[in-house]
């Protein structure tokens, strides 16, 4: 299935490490993501938008230098605004919204070197600890499809524990991060309120 099998034997700092010693390309990282989200995600609907063009495009001039340069990485659909990509916060009101700006976190995650390849399913508006939006169905748990990943960064934690990438972004306000991580069997990490601003729509 996948060119490069050690892929998930390495965390978002091991992957970066590989890039900037030149022993692997932010582009054939992001390819194997890929690759692996192709084959993954019809089971898990863990991806709503995805952004392969993109991501490749960017995956060619990695930033030199910064913490995660050229490892793949993906967006929470809610809150964190990609400038020119959609955000649909889980909700069929907003599925065409196109956002004409970078939130300050997403800004954050670009400067520190990540490939977004897609965004990640949501509870409507994350009023929910399991991501079950009418708009784009069911998230599954990777571990047992018939299980719930979650919520409300359900999407995230699913494409980690799949191997899908090492890390996503997530967003936490009561359990958020801290449910799914702990219904996929991962590290869900929540910094101080503040230190990761999200604006300008959220304070």
């Amino acid at each position: 299935m996948t060119s490069f099998s050690e892929y998930d034997q390495y965390d978002g700092i091991g992957l970066a490490k590989l890039v900037n010693n030149g022993d692997i390309s932010s582009l054939e990282l992001c390819e194997e993501a890929i690759d692996r989200a192709e084959n993954l995600n019809p089971k898990i609907n863990a991806i709503i938008t995805t952004m392969y063009d993109f991501a490749r495009k960017e995956a060619k001039h990695p930033k030199k230098d910064t913490q995660f340069g050229g490892v793949p990485f993906l967006l929470k659909d809610v809150h964190h605004a990609l400038k020119g990509f959609t955000m649909s916060s889980g909700s069929e009101l907003l599925r065409n919204y196109v956002p004409g700006y970078d939130a300050e976190i997403v800004s954050r995650f670009k400067n520190a070197g990540l490939i977004f390849l897609g965004k990640t399913n949501t509870p409507e508006f994350k009023l929910s600890f399991v991501t079950e939006p009418q708009s784009f169905g069911p998230t599954r748990n990777p571990w047992n499809l018939d299980y719930s990943c979650g919520g409300s960064s359900g999407g995230s934690a699913s494409a980690v524990a799949a191997g899908i990438v090492p890390f996503a972004s997530a967003t936490d306000e009561g359990g958020s991060i801290r449910v799914p991580a702990s219904y996929c069997g991962l590290f869900g990490f929540n910094p101080s309120r503040g230190c990761n601003p999200i604006g300008p729509d959220f304070d």
